[in-house]
């Protein structure tokens, strides 16, 4: 097993850069989305009833109950949070003494306070997939209660326990994406066509996803076979004894991480998986660490004939399972689904069972090998005692760990789930608060076949005329506006536009606080969009129309990138008056302002707290998210980079 010193410190520096990418973005949006006349008003969420706050903290643990403590409303203590989060990234990009569990531990809590009150705009598979990641971290980070003592050179046998739980957490990801593409029966999986219609109908394309979206079609279908075999079949490979079975499984995901991050906006998901990735390598591989392998000759033959005939067993079935056919004459690669979804089913039902001794057997592995070790290579007694100590402990640790990931793991299969024993799911239910681990599984179902559906909000002073659109952000609106590059950032409003394309205002109540906050010419949500076509006062009228959007062809490129055709009307006109309307607002939490003549002259100090959120905000302004991650983390990077 070859040492992870500075590997387990690149990841902890990635985690890092990661946590800044989420709090900064979310940032930069708490006016608009959580503040008192934001779309979602964060203190919706904090009704105590009568309660005290700690009760109120163990049903929903987030630092927030505790804002009225400190003299901070819930929108400042939320952007406090925020800042807090941010500058502790900070501190642990640059200084890597401080990236250590207690450092960790306070960004997990930090983001796991803000989620817990973020409802829909931070119900998103990365966000708790960094929480289940960032939990981990706390796990692999070093204890270090003495920060200004001289770090010592032992070397700390228990990190490849705590490091395997990345690796299997990475695992799970990977598998479960790759298996519900399948068993969600979604026609263009199986017809190897999703790609067809990805590029155009993804929450966010970047301007690479229309020259992707011109590719023959022959491409992508070899593309979609390409993604099974990465997501579905190289996982197995992350558990491999050979170093190069895991470099090779690390080059695969790698590929596709970039590939999505080229033509798709995903805020810091793909960098996240990425980061995970990580688990995959050692110090070798970045040259730190400069002792080899000793073998023989003939050992290492045998060791690369393995290697060898596991690649050849993986392409073979990917050519069989697929029917991967060359066509020289035409210069293309033909391919179809070579089973049926009876098959398909039926295959996972059996193999599921044979993931989890997979996980059983390479963690029992990594514990004994550390459990040796640390009789073996330290000196003297005392040593030999606290890395065996240590090793128990996270064993420990990690057996609990990956007993409770096995119910979110096993839902791609329902006789795998039903099979596991009852106490694994009552200890997951007793921490599915926490959000330890989940379950994930990434574009089931692909959408926008028959056009990417988008709504396109309007507003006019006559029911009969003068409608004018707001232009938001990023997300397509004007045909003419290329595709925007916004990642790392997520803008959160324009992410759940696509979702309500997707159903109707109905099931989209924030919709309608959005049109409210319009109507009202509400300045926090206004910064959140892109153009607002009535700047002197806002319209007496708002409606919501849907369109169907496709990426126009290469020949018409110069013209326009979108092209769209009105689908139907999905909100009629709406005005302040609307008595319906306004109670729809008022049962969603939303307070109607009526205004008074008399207003009180007294007027209370803001304490502290507020004065320094409010003077971060005056001076970062109206950044965007982008700006404020990139200006962020640049020079962190240089600073590390150089010390």
């Amino acid at each position: 097993m070859a040492r992870i010193d500075a590997t387990k410190d690149l990841f902890l520096w990635s985690m890092s850069a990661i946590y800044l990418c989420a709090f900064a973005s979310l940032y930069v949006q708490i006016p608009g989305l959580y503040g008192e006349t934001g779309l979602l008003p964060v203190n919706t969420q904090l009704k105590l009833n009568g309660r005290h706050p700690v009760a109120c903290f163990q049903d929903k643990p987030t630092l927030l109950w505790f804002a009225g403590d400190f003299g901070v409303s819930s929108e400042v203590a939320m952007e406090l949070l925020c800042i807090l989060g941010c500058a502790l990234a900070v501190v642990c990009l640059v200084s890597k003494r401080m990236r250590d569990c207690i450092s960790f531990g306070c960004l997990w809590f930090l983001y796991l306070s803000v989620y817990h009150v973020g409802q829909t705009f931070l119900w998103f598979q990365w966000d708790i997939l960094l929480l289940e990641a960032g939990f981990l971290t706390i796990l692999v980070a070093p204890l270090q209660l003495f920060k200004w003592r001289r770090a010592t050179n032992h070397h700390r046998h228990h990190d490849a326990i705590s490091f395997w739980l990345v690796r299997w957490l990475l695992f799970r990801l990977m598998f479960a994406s790759g298996v519900v593409k399948l068993t969600s029966r979604c026609p263009t999986w199986w017809g190897l066509t999703a790609l067809n219609y990805h590029y155009e109908s993804q929450c966010i394309p970047t301007p690479l996803a229309w020259y992707a979206h011109q590719l023959p079609e022959w491409f992508q279908k070899l593309s979609v076979v390409v993604t099974y075999f990465i997501e579905i079949a190289m996982p197995f490979l992350f558990f491999a004894p050979f170093r190069r079975l895991k470099l090779f499984a690390f080059y695969g995901q790698l590929l596709l991480q970039e590939m999505i991050i080229l033509s798709g906006n995903y805020n810091f998901f793909n960098l996240l998986t990425i980061v995970l990735c990580i688990s995959l390598l050692d110090d070798r591989f970045l040259g730190k660490d400069s002792s080899k392998y000793t073998g023989t000759s003939y050992s290492r033959f045998g060791r690369s004939a393995i290697c060898v005939s596991v690649y050849a067993y993986l392409f073979y079935n990917l050519i069989h399972y697929f029917k991967l056919r060359v066509d020289f004459q035409n210069m293309r690669v033909d391919s179809q689904v070579g089973f049926t979804e009876h098959e398909f089913l039926t295959a996972l039902t059996n193999v599921m069972p044979y993931t989890i001794w997979l996980g059983m057997i390479s963690l029992a592995a990594v514990i004994v090998t550390a459990l040796w070790r640390s009789v073996t290579q330290d000196s003297s007694v005392v040593q030999k005692f606290w890395s065996v100590f240590q090793c128990c402990v996270f064993t420990f640790i990690a057996m609990f760990v990956f007993s409770i990931s096995l119910v979110p793991h096993c839902m791609v299969d329902r006789q795998a789930y039903n099979g596991l024993p009852p106490v694994l799911h009552e200890w997951n239910k007793n921490v599915d608060r926490f959000e330890v681990v989940h379950s994930y599984g990434l574009f089931r179902r692909m959408t926008g076949v028959g056009g990417r559906p988008e709504v396109i909000i309007e507003g006019s002073d006559f029911v009969d005329s003068g409608w004018q659109p707001y232009e938001f952000l990023y997300k397509p609106g004007n045909i003419s506006e290329p595709p925007s590059w916004v990642a790392p950032h997520q803008p959160r409003l324009d992410w759940q536009m696509w979702f309500a394309a997707l159903g109707s205002y109905q099931r989209n109540p924030w919709f309608l606080n959005l049109v409210f906050r319009l109507l009202n010419d509400e300045p926090t949500v206004l910064d959140l969009i892109k153009h607002n076509p009535f700047p002197e006062k806002p319209p007496k009228y708002i409606r919501a129309t849907l369109y169907h959007y496709h990426f126009t062809d290469y020949g018409s490129r110069p013209v326009d990138w979108w092209s769209r055709n009105e689908v139907t009307e999905y909100l009629p006109p709406v005005h302040l008056k609307n008595q319906q309307f306004l109670d729809i607002i008022h049962k969603n939490g939303i307070k109607i302002k009526k205004t008074s003549r008399h207003k009180s002259s007294k007027k209370t100090e803001p304490n502290i707290l507020e004065q320094f959120a409010s003077l971060v905000r005056r001076l970062l302004g109206n950044i965007s998210g982008t700006t404020l991650i990139l200006s962020l983390f640049l020079p962190c990077a240089i600073i590390s980079y150089f010390t």
